[in-house]
């Protein structure tokens, strides 16, 4: 039972002084894009021009984070996940 807490307690403290650590990882994880992300901006661009978009580049104002791996094919999302 000792062990168990000494190691929980220690566990805790590491993430508490490795913030920085941390930080970064959630930051990588929240810059991945998904094929989801990609056909929600698909979706959300056609909304509101009227039209099913041809090209990453117009719907990457409705994108955070790297979508270099994925491209819109016949009005679809392809890449990766897809």
């Amino acid at each position: 039972m000792a062990a168990a807490i000494t190691v929980s307690v220690a566990g805790v403290s590491y993430a508490a002084f490795n913030t920085e650590g941390l930080t970064r990882v959630t930051v990588k994880a929240a810059d991945q894009v998904t094929c989801r992300t990609v056909e929600d901006a698909i979706v959300a661009y056609a909304a509101e021009n009227d039209t099913v978009p041809t090209r990453m580049a117009q719907v990457r104002p409705y994108i955070k984070g790297d979508v270099s791996a994925y491209r819109i094919v016949r009005g679809r999302a392809a890449g990766p996940g897809c």
